[in-house]
């Protein structure tokens, strides 16, 4: 369940890029795209922080998912 949750927030993250670059191109804006971008950029973070391994080998995502089966 958590791989469907994380694809969903790495497309969301891109999805947001890609708006935050169509946005700032059709109107000139700054404010409202480097949120959007900001925000992605948040997000992928998070991502990363839930995936990437500690210093035991093991990454916070394996421990829920160890969890879940017990």
């Amino acid at each position: 369940m958590t791989d469907l949750v994380f694809s969903i927030v790495i497309l969301a993250a891109i999805l947001l890029i890609l708006g935050a670059f169509a946005y700032w191109r059709r109107t000139g804006a700054v404010k409202q795209p480097v949120l959007m971008v900001v925000l992605a950029l948040i997000a992928i973070g998070n991502v990363l922080i839930w995936t990437i391994p500690t210093s035991d080998g093991t990454a916070p995502v394996d421990k829920i998912e160890a969890a879940e089966a017990d």
